[in-house]
Order: C-alpha cells, then sequence, then structure tokens
C-alpha cells in the first residue's frame, strides 16, 4: 500500500476527484478556456496532448503520485487538474503542482481551496513533514499564487530543465513545513471565508 493513494477530497468549491481517463474529454474543454499551453514557460497541455496527459498521470498513480481532476461543485464542470509527484513515502515528503485551471476559474477561490483540500490531507491525514512547490522562474503568477499560499521559497535551481521551446528553465523552489501547516491553513481558511480571490 502506497504512502498515498487515490481519494475523493470535498469542500465547498471544489470537489477533487481521482484522474481517470474520464476526465480526457473534460479536461480538454478546460484547457480551451485561456489557452495557458500557449505560454512558453508553463507546462500546461494543449488539447492534442491531452490524452496522452492523463493516461500518463494514471499510470503515475500507481507509483503514489496522485493526480486528481478539479471539479467546481456549483456547475459539476471540470475546470482543471492537479497533483502530488515525486513523493517520498520514506520521508514523508511529496511535490504539489502539474496545477493548471481553466481561465473563468481562476480568481475564484477554486485554487486556494485545492491547496487547502490537498494540504490538510497529506499533513493531518499523512502526516507529511514537508511540502514542495516548483515553478518557472518567469512564471510569476505561479510564483505569487504559490506564496499566497503560505509557502516560503528555498531557493532557485539554476539551469534545471530544457523547455519544449528549447529554452532552459530556471526553477524556484517553495516549500512549507510540518510546524507551518497550522498557520498557513488559518491563512487559507480566513481567504476563503473573506472570499479573496484565489491566482493561477
Amino acid at each position: 500500500m502506497s504512502w498515498l493513494e487515490p481519494i475523493e477530497l470535498k469542500g465547498k468549491i471544489v470537489t477533487l476527484d481521482p484522474l481517470d481517463i474520464s476526465h480526457i474529454e473534460p479536461l480538454k474543454a478546460a484547457v480551451m478556456d485561456g489557452e495557458f499551453w500557449k505560454l512558453w514557460f508553463a507546462n500546461v497541455p494543449s488539447p492534442a496532448q491531452m490524452e496522452s496527459y492523463v493516461i500518463n498521470a494514471v499510470e503515475n498513480a500507481r507509483k503514489g503520485n496522485i493526480a486528481f481532476a478539479v471539479r467546481q461543485n456549483n456547475t459539476n464542470r471540470v475546470v482543471g487538474t492537479t497533483r502530488f509527484y515525486n513523493v517520498d513515502e520514506t520521508n514523508r515528503r511529496a511535490m504539489l503542482g502539474y496545477t493548471w485551471y481553466a481561465k473563468s476559474a481562476c480568481k475564484t477561490g477554486v485554487n486556494t481551496e485545492s491547496k487547502l483540500l490537498l494540504l490538510e490531507h497529506v499533513f493531518e491525514q499523512k502526516k507529511a513533514i514537508a511540502v514542495e512547490f516548483r515553478t518557472h522562474y518567469f512564471n510569476q503568477a505561479s510564483r505569487t499564487a504559490i506564496e499566497r499560499l503560505g509557502a516560503k521559497q528555498d531557493g532557485i535551481l539554476r539551469n534545471h530543465q530544457i523547455m519544449r521551446d528549447g529554452s532552459i528553465r530556471d526553477t524556484v523552489i517553495y516549500s512549507i513545513l510540518q510546524h507551518e501547516w497550522p498557520s498557513v491553513k488559518n491563512n487559507l481558511v480566513c481567504k476563503l471565508s473573506l472570499n479573496k480571490p484565489a491566482t493561477l
């Protein structure tokens, strides 16, 4: 049995469903809203790539890297996806990422509650000691969203990855530690109660 397993996580705004092949077409529709795969610094799949993207994610779930479809409760519409990856069961650590949403879901609380559900699960149910986030140095929207969660920057991996357009990515690393989680949780709950917007 893996440390992390597929599980439905339900909040007031969104429900996170374990990703499966039934989500391919809904995610194609979601990614068309905003066309974020066209951003050179983002790792967002195009509609043509969505089938292989989902199939790969489902296969990785067998290794404990659990991906989710993000579904808005008020419309029952899938608006994006997110996942735990590079899961380190021995050290109770996981990375949280591969997150993208339809443009219409941005600044609605979707991202804030999604992260609250995921972090609450991994820290409180699975007793994680740390959760890590990584993003492109030039993806300012993503960096801002991660910082708004309460994550702290650990550093920058320079010349870390070769992107699909041939450019070389510097990767910014953030983390939330176990002892920081209560304060981070209070911050997220407060944002949701005040209906403060979340960013991509």
